[in-house]
């Protein structure tokens, strides 16, 4: 099958497009031939190096296709079966993957492939910060960063939908009518500099319970200004770089702050978990309170193509790939 490789780590350009041999699915395992892949900005830490990968290795965690073959043992999956992942072992950049079945979800018909690869690994991600994390609760004002980003795009839909006052954050001006038209009330360009005073007004100086943040080292400290005593700061990406380290001082004197640096995998640890959050994720899209905006399509040959649309931040929704 046709798969992309790395050997080193670096830029787009360390991604290779091969011929790779494709296994049979051993005992629990089952082979998935995929119809959408999914791109996450994970996968540019992994190529880059800031998240270690062993070498040389594929790339990718998330896609949707159908069951091709099973694996000793294997219950509850069928050939022909429609499934998604997002919690697999790496390799998902290719034309089909070996898969644990544990790290299935039996995708409805209600849901496309293209739908379930844009949406699994961003949507469940919004599912735990908003209603675990820290559970959304109506009438509550929340910051969220990124609005327009893939993540973002769902976070403000799905916030307005859980009856939030949603203030989003986006990195040029041309992105603000989109946030807006997400669920977002008040969007802020990062990059005019008194986003933090700005968050301060529209609270009234109150500050907000929650921020949620995936900038990283561009808005950490800031984003723990817009917080209320006690208030949580949820760190969960680094598009900006990764934050320094601090003394925990500094968020005793922001106010008895609270930090977490959350992730989807010790959220979605267990088979029923990772069902039961995809089951939430795709009734709030069935509904149409929550809809999956794909805004870049690429063929899985040009995934360079793919992770330099990335990093031009000049995307907006999901990014896929089609084997």
């Amino acid at each position: 099958m046709k798969a992309i490789r790395i050997h080193s780590t670096g830029g787009p350009e360390v991604l290779s497009y091969e011929d790779v041999e494709l296994a049979a699915p051993g005992p629990g395992q089952v082979l998935v031939r995929h119809a959408a892949i999914g791109v996450n900005f994970i996968d540019t830490y992994q190529r880059s190096g800031l998240y270690k990968l062993p070498l040389p290795s594929g790339l990718g965690g998330e896609a949707a296709g159908t069951v091709e073959a099973l694996g000793d043992g294997v219950t509850g999956f069928k050939l022909g079966d429609r499934v998604a992942y997002c919690t697999a072992p790496i390799g998902a950049y290719a034309e089909a993957h070996i898969v644990p079945a544990e790290k299935l979800i039996h995708l409805p018909d209600s849901i496309s492939f293209e739908t379930a690869a844009a949406a699994m690994l961003k949507g469940l991600t919004v599912q735990y910060l908003l209603k675990q994390t820290f559970v959304v609760q109506p009438g509550q004002t929340i910051l969220f960063h990124s609005a327009a980003g893939g993540v973002g795009l769902i976070a403000g839909q799905w916030a307005k939908h859980l009856g939030a006052r949603v203030i989003g954050t986006v990195g040029t001006d041309a992105k603000i009518a989109l946030a807006k038209a997400n669920g977002c009330d008040a969007v802020l360009n990062l990059q005019d500099g008194d986003w933090v005073a700005k968050v301060k007004a529209i609270t009234g100086g109150k500050g907000l319970p929650v921020v949620y943040d995936s900038v990283g080292k561009d808005t950490f400290e800031g984003s723990l200004d817009c917080l209320q005593p006690r208030g949580l700061m949820v760190s969960f990406g680094n598009s900006s770089g990764a934050v320094p380290p601090f003394s925990p001082t500094l968020l005793s004197a922001k106010g008895s702050l609270y930090l977490t640096r959350p992730t989807l995998f010790h959220y979605a640890n267990t088979p029923a978990a990772l069902q039961a959050m995809a089951d939430d994720l795709f009734a709030v899209i069935a509904s149409g309170a929550v809809k999956i905006a794909v805004n870049q399509r690429f063929a899985l040959a040009d995934a360079k193509a793919a992770h330099q649309a990335l990093h031009s931040r000049q995307t907006t929704g999901a990014t896929i790939l089609a084997p």
